[in-house]
């Protein structure tokens, strides 16, 4: 450490998702030298670009919870349904779906309801903080969650009893408050629950933010996809990249969702992990706008204003790393769009091409964050599920607390890489 208690450790992060550039971002920040390895700067090939864009404080319940399995198994049977598991003969899907059933209870919900909770609000802190100094916009409206059956408004009641006992605001409304909500456009639910504290925002202009600040505070980047590691003895000092060179660093961090699975092999650790497919489609100029981004219980859709777009996303296939489309799921993504939104129709479309990418699911829908078991200088933070974009800040914000030795203020034990053996 030099005069001006200046940090000056080099360290080297692999991916440049919305999990790699909050971690870079705040390790720029704090003074040390960053090298972001990034295989694709668009983001268009990962799980970031096309998603909704949602900051969800509301998502407390981890994926691995009860009703789950056999709510899947019947979304299954239907080739429009928003759940697929492609059945392959696999040794790792095998384990993972193992893990996932051991894990898909109440007691596993309880363990992890506050966890996801602290994370969430102290992300959402972090996105207003960085939305004022970075320059993108946050908007702070809420989400609905909008339910069309008695039966759905019954289970988010009961969800919203489990966040009021966590602290957060929740509001169940009826067909009259959804008018005040969205005034401008027909939506065709009975109810749901406004979660005041969720927001929105237009997910590449927050990684264009996080580059940018990046890039100011002398971090750098490499186009390159890395491939495995740099040794002294046991020892991990640094990467090698597929171009054959070879980035060193005091500290390396692998935050490069999916792919990070191929990596922490050569370093002895089998985390679990499955890429979950998901689609979106935005419309350039939607015929009705709308002010709040909205989740459709029975349909299992995101939908979300951005600026004067609007994006419609869906759909969870458990596919490895296959990101070819099914026709089908995306017309049940626009199906069900519609059934909530009747002012638009299949038509509106026609043309526009559907984004598909990868997310990055654990089996217990809890992410991998903390240090590589028996590598002191390699931290792993990836596993986020739906929720990257979301976690993004506060899980950047705790990388740069394990990188320099801090006790970390929220607990994360649960959250270990080496948590499955």
């Amino acid at each position: 450490m030099t005069a001006g208690n200046e940090k000056t450790e080099s360290v080297v992060v692999v991916g440049g998702g919305v999990i790699g550039l909050a971690s870079a971002y705040y390790l720029a920040k704090s003074g040390r030298k960053v090298t972001v390895i990034e295989r694709d700067p668009s983001l268009l090939s990962g799980g970031s670009a096309g998603n909704a864009g949602m900051v969800v404080p509301s998502h407390f319940i981890p994926l691995a919870a009860p009703g789950v399995i056999g709510q899947g198994l019947r979304w299954m049977l239907d080739p429009k349904g928003p759940f697929f598991l492609r059945p392959r003969i696999d040794i790792d899907l095998a384990r993972w779906i193992w893990i996932f059933f051991r894990h898909a209870n109440a007691k596993h919900v309880a363990a992890s309801e506050k966890l996801l909770c602290d994370l969430s609000l102290q992300s959402h802190r972090l996105h207003q903080e960085l939305s004022k100094g970075e320059g993108y916009t946050l908007t702070e409206r809420g989400l609905l969650m909008l339910c069309q059956s008695e039966k759905g408004l019954e289970e988010e009641t009961e969800v919203v009893e489990a966040a009021h006992r966590l602290g957060l605001e929740a509001e169940l409304f009826d067909k009259e408050r959804l008018r005040e909500f969205e005034p401008d456009a027909e939506v065709a639910a009975a109810g749901g629950v406004w979660w005041k504290q969720d927001c929105h925002l237009t997910p590449l202009d927050f990684t264009n933010a996080l580059r940018k600040g990046i890039s100011r505070d002398g971090g750098t980047f490499v186009e390159d996809d890395a491939v495995d590691f740099i040794r002294e003895g046991k020892e991990v000092i640094g990467v090698k990249t597929a171009a054959g060179d070879s980035i060193e660093g005091d500290r390396i961090v692998l935050a490069g969702g999916i792919a990070t699975i191929k990596l922490a092999r050569k370093l002895g650790l089998r985390m679990p992990m499955q890429g979950g497919k998901g689609y979106s489609f935005t419309l350039p100029k939607p015929r009705k706008s709308l002010r709040l981004c909205s989740l459709l219980k029975e349909g299992r859709v995101a939908v979300t204003p951005m600026g004067d777009s609007l994006r419609v996303a869906g759909t969870m296939e458990i596919c490895g790393s296959d990101t070819s489309v099914s026709p089908k799921r995306l017309e049940g993504v626009v199906e069900n769009f519609c059934r909530f939104y009747p002012d638009f129709t299949k038509a509106d479309f026609e043309g526009i091409e559907p984004w598909v990418g990868l997310r990055p699911c654990s089996p217990d829908g809890l992410p991998y964050l903390g240090h590589v078991p028996g590598q002191r200088r390699v931290i792993a933070a990836t596993g986020h599920v739906m929720m990257g974009l979301s976690l993004a800040p506060a899980t950047g914000w705790l990388v740069e607390k394990l990188v320099s030795g801090e006790v970390s203020p929220i607990g994360l034990s649960q959250l270990d890489p080496g948590r499955f053996g």
